[in-house]
């Protein structure tokens, strides 16, 4: 990547989409919704093993070389002047991959507090009540609490990208990943993206946090999926306070401290922001 390839990744419904429309606020630098680049990296590694018959005609090498072409093919009309920034939810669990494909890659892990990371998801499910979600398998059965044990079990949206999480924050690779909490994101934006410049060693920016523009592209995905306005973010940043939408017994059992502020809950020289 001639400019540069750095990703977002972390936990859904923590600010992802909102970092993105601020960075993409900066010429030098492309951030969008969730890209099919990830996805397009698993499926090439799975075809490249030894699943494929073939694969005993494959090293290690080539495998780097068909990755590295596939990405940069997919951002052929975009590096030869940007930064790219690729968001993925399962980037956290492949630190190791981009430690070996791309040696000068950081990660930003968007965090937030798992209770309204569900309040989230419910609330957009109840924005749309004629229309089931992609999110669910356009299934329009369930209740809340099927919905929740859904989201958090080890293969649903939000426990695959909690673990990940986890497996990321004690990785050996650990030293190219950011925290970024959502309650900092939108309540002191100017610090959050003053981290995310020094971290990724960029030159700073003066970011507008009074107007945000629309994606566009991801009203489109997100209508395609069922779920308008999944990754819609409003005007400006601001921080929200708001009740839960979520039963008092259920948003309790999500709630507790995030391991990320729990004492001695991570590394020494994580960084959090």
């Amino acid at each position: 990547m001639q400019h540069g390839l750095h990703f977002i990744s972390g936990l859904p419904r923590s600010g992802s989409t909102l970092l993105s429309a601020l960075l993409r606020q900066n010429p030098h630098i492309h951030a969008a919704m969730t890209s099919p680049v990830g996805s397009l990296v698993q499926t090439m590694l799975r075809g490249m093993s030894q699943e494929n018959e073939g694969g005993i005609f494959i090293d290690d090498d080539q495998r780097r070389r068909v990755l590295l072409a596939a990405v940069d093919a997919f951002y052929a009309d975009i590096h030869p002047t940007r930064l790219v920034i690729d968001t993925n939810r399962l980037w956290c669990a492949k630190m190791p991959t981009i430690a070996a494909l791309w040696p000068s890659a950081k990660v930003i892990a968007c965090v937030r507090n798992i209770g309204w990371c569900l309040d989230s998801v419910e609330r957009q499910t109840r924005r749309n009540p004629l229309q089931p979600s992609g999110i669910f398998a356009f299934d329009p059965g369930g209740t809340v609490y099927s919905r929740a044990e859904g989201l958090m079990s080890g293969t649903g949206m939000i426990g695959f990208a909690l673990n990940a999480l986890r497996e990321a924050v004690f990785d050996v690779h650990r030293d190219r990943l950011l925290l970024l909490r959502y309650e900092t994101l939108t309540s002191d934006p100017e610090k959050a993206m003053t981290a995310v410049y020094d971290f990724l060693g960029l030159p700073a920016f003066v970011h507008d946090f009074e107007t945000i523009e629309p994606d566009y592209d991801a009203m489109m995905f997100d209508a395609r999926i069922g779920s308008p306005g999944l990754h819609k973010v409003g005007p400006r940043v601001a921080a929200i306070r708001r009740e839960t939408v979520l039963p008092p017994d259920l948003f309790a059992r999500y709630s507790a401290d995030p391991f990320w502020d729990a004492p001695y809950g991570l590394p020494e020289g994580t960084r959090l922001v």
